[in-house]
């Protein structure tokens, strides 16, 4: 995070960004001390986080991935999918559902004492649908106080109105993605209870 507060591209939204950082961090040492989440659900969240930071470093839209795909490979993914935006916002919402998933089932698992594992997991979808449309609500009701421009850097729309919705599904698509990891690879012991 201190790497990533040299000279942002915005320092306004950046630090805008980054009060969820500290929040999220809080939230995570609380579930890690308190909840007992395993140490691998912990260091999938920290892989989330650092994907975040990147991300508010340069607002989500600006991300270079291109440039250093092109350095490290070669070649410009936009190029090769087509792409006529900065898709690393999409990264940011898949990675969400994909890599929090676990931190929200152990947390949910210690808070909640079902006796299904199968409901534990309907349970933790919903909470990720739940959180993906508090945080695009509340992104939407800091947008509503900006100017139009600071809106669009801020939020990273990219002109794509339907651009919430998309970042809802695709967090979606990674707590099923990680949901259906967990039921049927040696990471399912995680599910039962001890």
């Amino acid at each position: 995070m201190l790497l990533a507060s040299i000279q942002p591209l915005e320092w306004s939204s950046y630090l805008l960004h980054q009060a969820g950082t500290l929040l999220f961090m809080a939230a995570m040492l609380f579930a890690y001390r308190y909840l007992k989440i395993s140490a691998h659900a912990y260091v999938l969240s920290m892989v989330f986080l650092l994907i975040h930071i990147i991300g508010a470093r340069y607002l989500y839209s600006y991300v270079p991935y291109d440039d250093w795909t092109q350095s490290l490979f070669g070649f410009k993914l936009n190029d090769i999918f087509g792409w006529q935006r900065n898709m690393y916002d999409r990264l940011v919402h898949f990675s969400y559902g994909l890599l929090l998933f676990a931190t929200m089932y152990e947390a949910l698992k210690a808070v909640l004492r079902l006796p299904s594992p199968r409901q534990l997991i309907a349970i933790t979808l919903m909470l990720n649908m739940a959180s993906s449309m508090l945080y695009e609500l509340f992104e939407w009701g800091i947008a509503m106080t900006l100017s139009a421009e600071d809106a669009e850097s801020y939020n990273g729309q990219q002109g794509d109105m339907w651009d919430a919705h998309k970042d809802m599904v695709l967090a979606l698509l990674g707590g099923i993605i990680s949901a259906f990891v967990y039921t049927v690879t040696p990471l399912r012991t995680v599910l039962r209870e001890p």
